[in-house]
């Protein structure tokens, strides 16, 4: 389901040489949430009964409600960006409509006609959604389905050469990064299915880095179930997540670079 919602939504400075240093430089620096706890639950009772009544005249008689929690989601966003601000200055000057995805589905190559996503999903990352840099993932779907993620899905194929030669430049600093305490305890780690069937051109089948380097997306996401979402400390839970996500982000923003 998650990586269904990636190739719905995804789109596809320097990373620091200690990932702990990295983690310590923040510890007293102010990039904590200050706003007011949210709630999230008319959000998922919102989704519920989309679920049940995806269809356009349902919509248009609840838009007024649609435009409510649209408005409490796009909060979350704002805060969320405010949060990650204060460790990745990529995001700061970030606006909400750069990240947020919209709720109508695109059904032109889909037999599924359904006409809404059952979700809220923002990609935030320098330049907005649409852009080449790695993203900070959030999305809110009930009955467990709602999940922090982030990474870059399917970059494009120059991107890709970019990061595997990164990798390959640098493996010691990437195992550091995938092998940290707090990324290892929110994300397990990369996420490893979508990837060739060997080593991709250039890269010999016995390379220490072989099953990284055959990746064609680079996402990690953490699941979350609808009790974690209602949680008092969601918000709070997911500036700490995309806190230690941000030198993955950093490592394959590096990698592609800062030029257009």
């Amino acid at each position: 389901m998650v990586i269904d919602v990636l190739k719905a939504n995804f789109q596809a400075g320097s990373y620091t040489k200690n990932f702990d240093n990295l983690c310590n430089s923040f510890t007293n620096k102010n990039w904590e949430l200050k706003t007011l706890t949210m709630n999230f639950e008319s959000n998922l009772k919102f989704l519920s009964e989309l679920k049940d009544n995806n269809n356009k005249e349902w919509f248009d008689l609840n838009r007024k409600i649609y435009l409510k929690e649209k408005e409490k989601y796009k909060q979350l966003i704002e805060d969320l960006i405010t949060g990650i601000s204060g460790f990745d200055p990529g995001l700061t000057g970030l606006e909400t409509k750069q990240c947020i995805f919209r709720i109508n589905r695109d059904i032109r190559f889909s037999k599924d006609k359904s006409p809404y996503k059952l979700n809220f999903g923002a990609s935030m990352s320098n330049g907005g959604k649409k852009s080449k840099f790695a993203s900070y993932y959030i999305h809110l779907q009930p009955e467990g389905k709602s999940f922090i993620g982030g990474g870059m899905y399917h970059p494009m194929p120059e991107n890709i050469k970019k990061i595997r030669q990164e990798i390959d430049y640098n493996l010691g600093d990437f195992q550091e990064i995938l092998a940290n305490k707090d990324f290892v305890k929110y994300f397990g780690e990369i996420w490893k299915e979508d990837a060739l069937k060997t080593a991709p051109k250039g890269y010999p089948k016995d390379h220490p880095a072989v099953e990284l380097l055959k990746l064609k997306s680079f996402v990690v996401f953490k699941p979350f179930e609808d009790e974690e979402v209602l949680s008092g400390n969601f918000k709070e839970e997911a500036v700490k997540i995309f806190h230690a996500l941000y030198p993955f982000n950093q490592f394959l923003n590096v990698a592609v670079g800062e030029e257009d």
